[in-house]
């Protein structure tokens, strides 16, 4: 799955062993899509094996929620793997749409300076309007991106995909509709069973491991993260950030960037960068 597309496009999988034996498979964009999971899910058995999908680290790679009709069922199945699949391991890593789902239902960590939500908000008032920021019960301690996340977009087309807005700029009434209430509804956090509200709390902005490519003969670090790291600023600061999840920032852009973030920089070669759309083993 990945892209930015209206559902989940092919797997982003990448066979490499550790010790001979552990299946990595990245697996981007969801986006509500239920049905398209559960059909990505028995093909990666099929396509592993039994013994390899068994043992394998899975690594979603974020963008869970929004567009499409079936999130809370998408959030289900992600918190019930652990117990249906106890020898695998998975990660669950933070995308931009999760972020503001987080934002909105209270699921964020506080900023580790002590600033308040509300400091997120100056950086981008010019778009308030247009992005019809959320203005109901709560918005006073709230990110910025919720505000977003859960606004009225004053455009209904949106340009670039084709097609209307669904309720925000985030595409976020069908996860609204999900759990039962209409979109903007501060009823949504009390919709949210706990256990999704501890999934988007615990969601991780990177994830770093170390595999072995092609039968074990190329070891290298994956470093797994929603959009990409930015090749304009330090690669160990911005690794730094996002091992903190430091939310006094307005925007995270290695989780919401576009050409600022496709391409790899140049001091990653010889690691494993893991995006939505693709891994790229650099040699």
């Amino acid at each position: 799955m990945g892209g930015e597309g209206d559902g989940p496009g092919p797997a982003a999988v990448a066979a490499a062993e550790q010790g001979c034996s552990r299946v990595v498979c990245c697996i981007g964009d969801i986006h509500g899509f239920y049905s398209k999971l559960l059909r990505l899910w028995t093909n990666l058995e099929a396509r592993l094996g039994a013994a390899g999908f068994r043992t394998a680290l899975v690594i979603f790679l974020g963008d869970y929620c929004d567009r499409g009709p079936q999130t809370r069922e998408v959030i289900d199945f992600l918190i019930s793997l652990p117990a249906r699949y106890p020898e695998q391991t998975h990660v669950f890593l933070c995308g931009n749409h999760d972020l503001a789902f987080a934002a909105f239902v209270g699921a964020l960590p506080p900023p580790p300076n002590g600033s308040p939500f509300s400091d997120t908000w100056g950086e981008y008032v010019v778009n308030k309007e247009r992005e019809g920021w959320y203005d109901g019960e709560g918005y006073e301690g709230m990110h910025l991106q919720g505000r977003r996340w859960a606004g009225k977009i004053k455009d209904e087309w949106n340009p670039k995909k084709g097609m209307k807005y669904m309720g925000s700029i985030y595409d976020a009434g069908p996860t609204f509709e999900s759990y039962g209430v209409p979109h903007g509804s501060s009823e949504l956090a009390k919709a949210l069973p706990d256990e999704h509200k501890k999934f988007l709390a615990d969601l991780v902005w990177i994830h770093e491991d170390n595999v072995c490519i092609g039968n074990g003969r190329v070891c290298r670090k994956l470093i797994a993260v929603h959009a990409g790291l930015d090749k304009t600023q330090s690669i160990l600061e911005q690794l730094m950030f996002l091992r903190s999840r430091d939310t006094s920032i307005s925007k995270v852009e290695q989780l919401s960037g576009r050409k600022n973030v496709w391409e790899i920089p140049k001091v990653i070669t010889g690691f494993s960068i893991s995006l939505p759309n693709k891994i790229l083993p650099k040699g």
